[in-house]
């Protein structure tokens, strides 16, 4: 027997939906009947995305975000619900990197990191997690009472890597405001998970593949290969459902085993 998710009549925020995994979460949720707001601050890009997506036939939608901002993540959820609706799905998915040895990071690279993957992703979760508890509580209008908060963590997270210990201290902290904010908000409703992505190829590290420290590194892996975007369609679409309601304060690590 076939089974399908439908999302239709949802609203998901997208956020870092410009490239990448981003984008990649958004097409799916787009395709499966959601109607998707693009967020990033290169809107430039996320046009380009929304035009790709209503080509398909889905129902896009285009707003500046900046995570490091609060005054940009107010104004960017508001305008979502303004435009499209109260959002019922967000996708936690901003984040940033930078290569270097402990000894060696500076406090301009250790505030770029934490600034966007830890203190954004919690006040733009906080942002739409009050709008939830306030429909959840009949002081805010939506159809849908509840809602869905998918966090994008990372296996570094559950799994230090040399050179990215910053990064990996990073999101080891969204998992633990994953698991936080589930205990708060999951009596109203609000579903709030966390899925860990492995290496993924995506055009922003393509190229790092067939380098020798990419070859190197694929000869780590437990199964000498990388994931591509889609891999991570199934879990996404599960934390995103109505059916996923008995899944909350989940860690789910989605590296073909890397940190196992």
């Amino acid at each position: 027997m076939a089974y399908q998710i439908d999302l239709s009549g949802r609203v998901a925020l997208v956020t870092g939906a410009s490239s990448g995994l981003g984008a990649q979460f958004a097409r799916t949720l787009a395709r499966a009947g959601a109607a998707v707001v693009l967020a990033s601050r290169r809107t430039d890009k996320l046009q380009d995305l929304r035009v790709a997506i209503e080509a398909e036939g889905g129902d896009a939608h285009v707003v500046a975000l900046d995570v490091t901002d609060r005054d940009s993540i107010e104004a960017a959820v508001a305008h979502a619900e303004t435009e499209v609706g109260p959002i019922d799905i967000l996708v936690n998915n901003s984040g940033v990197s930078t290569t270097q040895r402990l000894q060696d990071v500076s406090e301009a690279d250790y505030d770029f990191i934490m600034g966007t993957n830890v203190r954004g992703a919690f006040f733009v979760a906080q942002a739409v997690g009050k709008r939830m508890l306030a429909r959840a509580k009949g002081a805010a209008p939506g159809t849908y009472v509840g809602g869905r908060i998918v966090n994008i963590a990372s296996m570094a997270g559950l799994k230090v890597l040399p050179q990215i210990g910053v990064y990996c201290m990073s999101k080891a902290a969204v998992i633990q405001m994953t698991k936080a904010m589930a205990v708060e908000w999951g009596k109203f409703g609000i579903n709030v998970n966390a899925v860990c992505p492995g290496y993924i190829d995506t055009e922003i590290n393509h190229h790092h593949w067939d380098t020798e420290g990419g070859q190197k590194l694929i000869a780590m892996l437990p199964r000498k290969r990388v994931g591509r975007p889609e891999d991570l369609d199934a879990v996404l679409m599960m934390l995103a459902s109505k059916e996923s309601h008995f899944v909350n304060g989940a860690v789910i690590a989605a590296d073909d085993g890397f940190a196992v």
